[in-house]
């Protein structure tokens, strides 16, 4: 192959980082991660995350459409958001990796990617091997991890951002301490698959993964790629009864089989206010309020993860970069439309011949 083909070839890489989540560690191991993806084959870029609202957002959305085959997201679980709000409307979307530098990083938990060693983390993308990844949308919204309303979000809501950068998942746990006792129920109408809850709870919210607020056992049996949402309403509001709940999830999930909790798969939910407003979180932040309609969109973004570290039962699929690739050639050129073709199934508009 010549040099111009070669370079033609090139898969590029950007990655879009947040320089103040967490310790600030990107900074240290910057130059080490853009080399081992150069390694990897890509031709490999930074961008550094400002101040301006939704700046991962537009990068994301920028490099997507310029034709990049992997963006990186070096950040807590807010950049990731943002990187997935920039690519997950568009038709044709880049593969998708995670460099760990936030608090609790409960997605790249989920994935099983290094949180504390952004070196180890940018190697597990160079392994090549990626899951189709379900994804959430609320309304126009998209998101990673977790969506709800009730106690989760006057809780998210009601810790300083500073806090949370010090003290990381200790920060949640002192908040909620401080918010249990004044804990009340709020009226609910929510719709999924096959149901209706329609009565008080003190929260609902919708998972994507296992991990929540560093929590593995609140969804045990979830799934990566299954195109369904577990659904969770908590409906007491005691707070004895809370606690006992909660000493269900760390006593190997056994919370899911109580009365006080609803636990269902679906693939969408619509949840409306009965008699009060009611505030949606979005992957721990302020979402808008409800009514809202939330969706899963299977397999929606291929991301790079530790695949061999996450149980057999939470995937159905993974794959290499390459057939990915691959996979995504063929997908384009099925949804070439007769005009894109001429008369002689040629792709584009050659000049005619006299």
């Amino acid at each position: 192959m010549d040099f111009e083909g070669e370079v033609a070839m090139k898969k590029r890489c950007r990655i879009i980082y947040n320089p103040t989540s967490g310790r600030e560690a990107m900074r240290n191991d910057l130059v080490e991660i853009l080399d081992i993806l150069e390694n990897a084959g890509y031709e490999t870029s930074a961008y550094r995350t400002t101040a301006k609202p939704n700046s991962a957002r537009d990068e994301a959305e920028r490099v997507a459409r310029a034709g990049f085959n992997l963006i990186v997201a070096a950040g807590g679980d807010g950049t990731i958001n943002e990187v997935v709000n920039g690519i997950a409307p568009l038709k044709h979307r880049p593969m998708m990796g995670i460099i760990p530098a936030g608090t609790t990083n409960d997605y790249a938990r989920a994935l099983k990617i290094p949180r504390e060693d952004p070196i180890a983390a940018a190697k597990v993308i160079a392994k090549g091997k990626t899951v189709s990844m379900d994804i959430g949308q609320a309304d126009k919204k998209f998101f990673v991890n977790i969506a709800g309303g009730g106690l989760l979000t006057e809780l998210t809501y009601g810790v300083p951002s500073q806090f949370k950068s010090l003290f990381g998942y200790l920060a949640y746990l002192v908040k909620g301490a401080e918010m249990l006792p004044r804990i009340k129920p709020i009226n609910m109408h929510l719709e999924y698959d096959g149901g209706i809850f329609n009565g008080k709870a003190s929260m609902f919210f919708l998972a994507l993964t296992n991990s929540i607020g560093g929590f593995e056992q609140i969804v045990p049996d979830a799934s990566l790629d299954d195109g369904k949402f577990t659904l969770i309403v908590v409906k007491t509001s005691n707070l004895v009864e809370i606690l006992q709940l909660m000493t269900m999830v760390l006593n190997g999930g056994r919370h899911i089989k109580d009365p006080r909790i609803l636990y269902v798969k679906t693939a969408k939910v619509v949840a409306k206010p009965v008699d009060e407003k009611m505030m949606i979180n979005i992957d721990g932040e302020y979402g808008g309020d409800a009514p809202m309609v939330f969706k899963d969109l299977k397999r929606h973004i291929q991301i790079f993860a530790n695949i061999d570290k996450i149980p057999e039962n939470a995937i159905t699929s993974s794959s290499t970069a390459e057939a990915i690739i691959a996979e995504h050639f063929v997908a384009e050129v099925e949804d070439l439309s007769d005009k894109d073709l001429n008369g002689d199934g040629i792709i584009g508009n050659p000049t005619k011949q006299s």
